[in-house]
């Protein structure tokens, strides 16, 4: 492929090896050259985290077709900083993470590996795009967020994006109704940690928990995949509150 063509970075949370990542750069493929770095095993609702204590390595691996890569000890954020750092043989035109086995929509997405991927990416200064199946099994049709993909990856490198924003896609198994521009839905999770005891009646705890939908809103992330849309919400990592921002300065200064 011609050296001006678009250079596409794919990353994932569920690891190196997963079909997520496989559809994905088959997708990033069609529209340019493609480099996969990726953790070497799952890292699942690590959100943002780093790797300051251990060192980091990287194994160049092929992926799928004729993709090759680097499979990382490291966190998905580690990946996309180490890429642009030291793997990448030039800075990319556009991050993308996924295709997440799993909702990254709502309150899911604060914890999630995928998106701070792509989160990073944005950190960094490149256009970047999070994608995620709403179907958890690992061979979940992903022919939908696929196409999804595709729209968006075509929107992004003719369009560009914000300073700051990410996209995030979610869209359920299979065919969807269509895409739809959305915000992320108010939603937590309802937890509980059971005790239990291991052999030696040490006592350890396991999270357990549901998902609870607080959003009504016709726009809200969670409620269109609900109706069997895929769902694109803009995200930011800038997390001021502005409005509070501006009346505490007014009251300050009256």
């Amino acid at each position: 492929m011609p050296k001006n063509t678009p250079y596409i970075l794919v990353s994932n949370d569920d690891g190196f090896f997963s079909k997520g990542i496989q559809a994905l750069a088959r997708v990033a493929a069609e529209f340019g050259r493609v480099v996969v770095v990726a953790p070497d095993r799952e890292q699942s609702a690590v959100g943002h985290a780093v790797t300051i204590h251990d060192p980091l390595r990287a194994n160049r691996i092929k992926v799928v077709d004729d993709i090759e890569g680097f499979s990382v000890t490291g966190t998905p954020a580690d990946c996309v900083k180490l890429a642009h750092d030291q793997l990448l043989e030039e800075k990319p035109d556009l991050v993308l993470s996924g295709i997440n086995h799993g909702s990254n929509a709502g309150i899911n997405l604060l914890y999630s590996g995928t998106v701070s991927a792509a989160t990073e990416g944005t950190v960094l200064g490149y256009p970047s795009i999070a994608v995620s199946c709403t179907d958890y099994n690992s061979d979940a049709d992903l022919s939908g967020c696929m196409a999804a993909a595709r729209l968006m990856i075509s929107h992004v490198l003719k369009k560009g994006l914000p300073k700051g924003v990410t996209l995030n896609i979610n869209a359920p198994s299979g065919p969807f109704k269509g895409l739809k521009w959305s915000k992320m839905a108010d939603s937590r999770y309802v937890e509980e940690y059971e005790g239990r005891k291991d052999p030696l009646e040490r006592p350890y705890y396991w999270l357990t928990g549901k998902f609870e939908l607080l959003d009504t809103s016709p726009d809200a992330d969670v409620q269109l995949l609900n109706q069997g849309y895929a769902a694109v919400t803009p995200i930011q990592y800038d997390l001021t509150d502005y409005g509070l921002l501006n009346e505490m300065k007014k009251s300050l200064e009256s």
